[in-house]
This record gives C-alpha cells, structure tokens and sequence, in this order.
C-alpha cells in the first residue's frame, strides 16, 4: 500500500464515543428498573443492552471504524459484556476522572447520548441530574442545564459533536433546544414522572439503528460556548450549601443555592461532580 492510500484510509476512520446512561432506556419508568442488584434492574440491562447494541449497529453501517462505550449509570455496571456486540468495547468502573464522558478526550469524532433522562425540577421519567433528590435545579450561564447539556457543552469543546440523542418524548424534546443538528429517538412518552408509555424493544432497536446510521451521514459542525462557564446550584434543603461551600471556589447565594465559575467547561463540570457528591452525602438517611 502507497503512502497516499495511507492517509487516505487514516481520514475515512471514524471513532464514536456512546454516553450510556440508563433511565432514558427503552422500558425504563421505575427506580427499582435502574437500582442495580433488584430484580427489575436484572431485566432492564438486558434493554439497556439491546438500546446500546442498536446505536453500535447503526454506526458501523454508517461507516464507523471504532465505537466505544462508556458506562454513565449509577456502578458504571449495568451492561451484560456478553450481550455487547462484539464489535464495540465498553469502559467499565465507578472511577473515571470525566464520569459520564470519559473517552471524549481520546481521538473521538462523534459522541452519542443513549438512554438519556431529563433534568431535575423538569417533567420527564425519572427526571434528575446526577443524584435522584437534593439537586433541585442547575444553570450554566444563566440557561437551564442537566446532564445531556452539561456533557454536550464538554464535548463541543473538546471539539467533538453530539450527533444523536435517545430517551423519552421530553428529553428528546429539551435536547432539541441545544443539540438541534443532532439525530433524536424518542423511545417513550412521559406521562409522569414514574410512568410512561412504552414502545416495545424491537420497534426501538430498529429506531435507533436507522437514527445512529444516518447520524454519521454527515456529521455536523461543532462550536464551542464560549468560557467562562458559572454554575448555580439549587437545593431542597440548606444542609447541602454548608456542605458543598468547602469545596473551594464554591460560594453560598442564597439559603439554598451555591454558585461557581471556572475558565473550561473541563473543571467546571468536575466541579459539579464534586458537588453532587457532597450534597448526596449531607442528606441524612430516610430523612434528606
């Protein structure tokens, strides 16, 4: 093989990073359906799986050269590796520096969102942003953030697009707002909160397999916002603010709001990691 063809095999490779978290699934409406080690969760990974396993189908016959997968739920343990296809690789483990998108700074061209929710204080099925309760709202930059957004904004600056998006009819609905050039599945309709109306795994795959194959049709232009990035916080509680104010930098607003502002959307979203944590772990057990 010459030179030349070479490089011109190197500029057909294409790598795509899957986000993978899991109340957005199809089938998903019930805590105890992502709750690992219950018995609803045993039967949901294998869903989460098949939404997975739909994506990485859909991207190679699109032309993709690598698809990985990083675990963004809960253990970061929730795929089957059996059920996986073969094809892909999955990041496994709590412990990752960028969390829900870690791989995003390892040569990615594309970046998917599977099974994807809405943010807290908004309706949509098990709507929350990292934890389940204490977070009540967040704002970058005065606009209202949860998780998809957050990560999106990571990815745009690391110049990397977000090219599609799966999760119920609301998620989908909000992701529109600040990933218009992305491909969106809706997988179910949000009725409320724990209840939705469902389509069944077949329809889904089959939904998300087209979607991710015309996602890398052409694979749109990325524009990252510009920095500085200034989270506010709010909580349901005061407890959390004397918590998450010793983080350094982190400064109390209100009775229950923080507030905090970083050059790179890389820190800031660490930031808010080491946020969410804190405030977690203030809330006494079965009182909050």
């Amino acid at each position: 093989m010459t030179n030349s063809s070479y490089e011109e095999e190197a500029e057909t490779m294409t790598k795509v990073l899957i986000s993978a978290d899991m109340e957005g699934i199809t089938g998903v409406t019930s805590p105890y359906d992502v709750e690992p080690g219950s018995p609803r969760w045993q039967f949901h990974r294998t869903l989460m799986a098949s939404d997975i396993n739909a994506a990485v189908e859909g991207f190679f016959g699109s032309g993709a050269t690598e698809v990985v997968v990083n675990e963004a739920h809960a253990s970061k343990r929730n795929v089957p590796l059996d059920l996986l296809d073969e094809r892909a690789s999955l990041i496994i483990g709590t412990h990752k520096r960028l969390g829900m998108m870690e791989g995003i700074d390892a040569g990615v061209d594309a970046v998917a969102f599977v099974g994807y929710h809405n943010g807290s204080g908004h309706q949509g099925v098990l709507a929350h942003t990292y934890i389940a309760t204490v977070i009540l709202d967040v704002l970058i930059n005065g606009e209202p953030a949860n998780e998809g957004r957050m990560n999106a904004l990571l990815a745009a600056e690391l110049g990397v697009p977000l090219v599609m998006f799966t999760g119920d009819d609301l998620a989908c609905a909000d992701a529109s707002g600040w990933a218009p050039a992305a491909e969106r599945v809706v997988v179910k309709r949000c009725v409320d909160r724990y209840t939705a109306e469902c389509l069944p795994p077949a329809r889904t795959h089959e939904l998300i397999r087209a979607a991710a194959q015309r996602a890398l049709a052409q694979i749109p232009e990325v524009t990252a916002t510009a920095s500085p990035f200034t989270y506010e916080v709010t909580f349901d509680a005061t407890h959390a603010v004397n918590a998450t104010t010793t983080i350094p930098g982190v400064e109390q607003t209100s009775e229950r709001s923080v507030a905090f502002t970083l050059p790179t959307m890389l820190e800031a979203i660490r930031c808010f990691k080491a946020v969410s944590t804190l405030a977690k772990a203030s809330a006494e057990p079965k009182f909050g």
